[in-house]
């Protein structure tokens, strides 16, 4: 399953950050000055001599910098999972679960992506089920499709390869 958040970077909340942070056991300073860099940015939109007024801006880590990546990393590190058959892994705002599933026993799978998809939730983050992906591979011999994964209401589309 290929997960994809929307405006990712735009989601971060710097309070749950600032929690997992203090969690994580960092220097007090340097989560106040992350904090700090997240909260009360001003942003405007010029255009060639006009400017509208600025906005002040709470959410979301600013676009383009070094530290958006390592930030939102950051904010998705207390969501792991790893057993034989079934394991997370994360690629800064990309997010995949691959499940080995046997003999139609797909609990674990499914009891996965039903947690993060609630750990998501939980934590503000906006899962785009129109661009999440799901990628079957069946070496059986039947010829019987999966059932859909529902995030939200919405079945997740089954694809034959990443880039469909």
């Amino acid at each position: 399953m290929f997960f994809d958040f929307s405006s990712a970077f735009n989601t971060i909340q710097p309070r749950l950050l600032r929690a997992k942070l203090e969690n994580m056991q960092m220097d007090a300073p340097l989560v106040s000055w992350i904090e700090d860099y997240l909260t009360s940015r001003p942003q405007f939109v010029r255009l060639r001599s006009c400017v509208c007024d600025p906005l002040m801006s709470n959410t979301g880590a600013p676009q383009g910098t070094v530290l958006s990546p390592f930030l939102f990393t950051t904010y998705t590190a207390d969501f792991q999972y790893h057993s034989e058959t079934c394991h997370l892994q994360k690629y800064s705002d990309d997010t995949v679960i691959v499940g080995c599933v046997e003999n139609g026993q797909e609990d674990e799978y499914r009891d996965l992506v039903e947690s993060f998809v609630r750990w998501s939730r939980e934590n503000l983050l906006q899962l785009n089920v129109t661009k999440t992906k799901e990628m079957v591979v069946d070496f059986s011999k039947s010829k019987s499709p999966p059932s859909p994964v529902c995030i939200s209401g919405k079945d997740v589309e089954i694809v034959s390869s990443s880039g469909s």
